[in-house]
């Protein structure tokens, strides 16, 4: 197996935090409110349907009409999408801006929707300006760990298997890379990221 030379990144709790209690701890101030509404209301499997493709439009609607006592809660959740990314997670874009100055070639690949990821992107030019690429799940409709979103991402950025390392914060997402043949790592923080990069001679320590 050859030497990996690039570096694939999830983006969600890898290079940023991200939860919906971020934006909704803003709007509900009833604590017990505020844990019913994220377990039942707009949960992660609700979401992940924009990840997949579908509209928010679509979503919110089918939504609403189920929790119609929640329904500007939930029309919320697309204009202010942005409310649910936290600050950047530390060291992870120094790291980026470490490899890419080493001249290493970067790449994501994402869940995220196609109408919520190019506005979230345009907030950080100077970091996503360092990638050479980026496959949205909600743009091409599908989504890690689907083997085809990896093969897509591959030939799309040029690159053969044994070719990249590819870091998320998942663990089905990181095993359905490495049964491709990608070296992958399961994210923990920027300390063990780099170590782990540093090993491959990615990066300094």
């Amino acid at each position: 197996m050859g030497q990996p030379h690039a570096v694939i990144f999830d983006i969600g709790n890898v290079l940023f935090h991200w939860h919906p209690r971020f934006l909704y701890e803003r709007l509900i101030g009833d604590d017990q409110a505020l844990e019913a509404f994220l377990r039942d209301v707009v949960t992660l499997d609700w979401h992940f349907q924009h990840d997949a493709g579908r509209d928010f439009a679509d979503t919110s609607a089918e939504l609403s009409a189920r929790f119609p006592e929640h329904a500007d809660l939930i029309a919320a959740w697309g204009p202010r999408f942005n409310d649910s990314i936290g600050d950047p997670i530390a060291g992870m874009h120094d790291l980026v801006a470490d490899l890419d100055s080493a001249g290493v070639p970067l790449f994501a690949i994402t869940n995220f929707s196609h109408e919520f990821f190019p506005p979230f992107r345009a907030q950080w030019p100077d970091l996503f300006g360092r990638f050479r690429d980026i496959v949205v799940s909600g743009d091409e409709k599908l989504v890690k760990p689907d083997a085809a979103i990896y093969r897509l991402a591959l030939d799309r950025f040029g690159l053969r298997a044994q070719d990249a390392v590819f870091i998320d914060d998942n663990a089905a997402n990181v095993a359905g890379a490495q049964a491709l043949g990608i070296h992958s790592i399961l994210f923990k923080d920027a300390a063990t990221t780099r170590a782990e990069l540093a090993e491959l001679g990615l990066v300094g320590r």
